[in-house]
Parts: structure tokens; C-alpha cells; sequence
């Protein structure tokens, strides 16, 4: 059994620009297993799926215990590094971001992700307010001796914030902010042209996060640009639903079963939970 500071030591070295860490993002037990089962080196939860899976839309709908709760069932679930998606931190102030982060390592967890999108549509929080939380959460990290990887997501390009000629400007200089007050890297979902994607690994002085799927850059096309993460944000989650729902309109609307002629065998989802 690893120590959760040796878990939190793993999770830094895996973020290697060129060597990314693949991210396959999970909501359960189930899913962590088969996600480490199929050679994961550490493990990540999306709030989006976590949300889904207890109910609740996605969007700061879910309260901090049951978030916590499901981060802990699943840090349980696996011997590999755990890092949760927390939204906004689940809290107003900064010093509730940090008792969040309290809540967290006490699950077991060795990383974060805590974005700066605001209650308004479209709109982000002041960048001073969002990097003040990120500094809570350091202190709330260093305060338990557990070097939490805290990865800071800014959403300029995800909410289309601004002129799209100063997104990169404004993306930078969240970022900066956002490291000097204690981010370990920087997540900047909504970017996945090659370009763009360049830019933002050359100017940032820590790993770049990207979220990828059908239509972006291969791992292999990310890694060559120097990107240090590669998350699935909610894709393995929509695939997994989409299974479901095209058994359930097949059985109801034809009486047939054939979409379930892919599904694991009972022995086999049964086996990831014997040890």
C-alpha cells in the first residue's frame, strides 16, 4: 500500500510536457477499477459524471459532502493517485475553498482541479478573487503535509469570454496569477488547435491540461506540442449513458437485445471487486 504523500509525490511526476499523463476521467468505483484495470497510471473524477450519477445536473448543483463522499468511494476503489474535479471549490469564500480541501485529503486524494468560471452565464470570476482561492487551498494542503497537485482550470475559452482575439491574453494571464498563488498546472478546457495549444505550453512555466476528444489532436499529437495532461472531462461518462440508452430504446421500441451482446460478463465485473 502506497502512502497518500507517496500517491501526491506520483501524481507530480507523471505531468511530464511530451510524456503527458492520460486521464480517462471516472464517477465510480466501477469505472476507477476498470480504468486502472486498463493500465492507468493515476485516477480522476469529472464533476460532470459525478453529478450525473447522483442525480444532479452538472453546474455547482452538487453540494460538497456528496462530492466528497463519491471522491472517497472511489480514492478506496484503487491503489493509484486520485485527483477530483471540485468545481469551484464548493464554497463563496476562500476560506471554505480550504476547508474543502481539508474534506478532500481527508478522502484520500492527492490532487484537485478548482476553476474560475462565475455564477453569471458566460462570465469568470475576478482573477485576484480566483487566484486568493487557489492560495487557500496551498495553505490547506501544506497545513495536512500532503503535497496536493493542484491543477487550475481558467474557463475563458470554454465560456467564449471576451474578444476571441484576447482569449490567449486573458488565458495567460489568469494562468500567471494562478501559479504565482500555488497552482501546480493549469487546465484550459475549450483549446484543442494545434496552435493555440503551442502557445499556451511555451508561455506557461507549468504543465498545460487539455481536454480532448473525438475531433482533437491524438495523445501522440498533444505530447509532440508539449502538452503535460490529457483529460476525457465527461466523454467516458456520455459513451458509458449513451450504452445504456441504446439497449434500453432497443428492448422497449423492437424486444430485441442485441446491444447487450457487448456488455462484460458478470465473472468479470464480479472479479474487479474481489481484492
Amino acid at each position: 500500500m502506497t502512502t497518500q504523500h507517496d500517491k501526491a509525490k506520483l501524481l507530480h511526476s507523471l505531468h511530464r510536457p511530451g510524456a503527458p499523463l492520460v486521464l480517462a476521467n471516472v464517477w465510480d468505483a466501477a469505472s476507477a477499477r476498470l480504468v486502472a484495470e486498463a493500465g492507468a497510471p493515476a485516477i480522476a473524477t469529472a464533476s460532470a459524471s459525478v453529478s450525473w450519477t447522483l442525480g444532479v445536473p452538472d453546474g455547482r448543483r452538487l453540494d460538497r459532502a456528496r462530492a466528497l463522499a463519491q471522491t472517497a468511494l472511489i480514492a478506496s476503489a484503487v491503489d493509484l493517485p486520485v485527483t477530483a474535479d471540485l468545481e469551484h471549490g464548493f464554497a463563496d469564500t476562500a476560506d471554505g475553498v480550504g476547508e474543502t480541501v481539508t474534506g478532500l485529503l481527508a478522502t484520500g486524494a492527492v490532487g484537485v482541479n478548482l476553476e474560475d468560471g462565475w455564477s453569471g452565464p458566460g462570465a469568470l470570476r475576478p482573477a485576484a478573487d480566483a487566484a486568493e482561492r487557489i492560495a487557500a487551498a496551498r495553505r490547506a494542503a501544506d497545513r495536512a503535509g500532503v503535497p496536493l497537485f493542484l491543477n487550475a482550470r481558467t474557463d475563458v475559452f470554454l465560456l467564449g469570454v471576451g474578444d476571441p482575439a484576447g482569449r490567449l491574453d486573458e488565458a495567460l494571464t489568469r494562468a500567471r496569477a494562478y501559479v504565482e498563488a500555488g497552482a501546480d498546472g493549469i487546465f484550459v478546457p475549450g483549446v484543442d488547435d494545434p496552435a493555440t495549444v503551442a502557445a499556451l505550453v511555451k508561455a506557461l512555466p507549468v504543465p498545460l491540461n487539455v481536454m480532448a476528444g473525438p475531433g482533437a489532436p491524438t495523445v501522440a499529437e498533444l505530447a509532440a506540442l508539449g502538452v503535460g495532461r490529457i483529460s476525457l472531462g465527461p466523454g467516458l461518462a456520455k459513451a458509458a449513458y449513451a450504452a445504456v440508452r441504446r439497449a434500453a430504446r432497443e428492448v422497449y421500441a423492437e424486444g430485441s437485445y442485441h446491444a447487450l451482446a457487448d456488455g462484460l460478463g458478470f465473472d468479470e465485473m464480479n472479479a474487479l471487486f474481489e481484492s
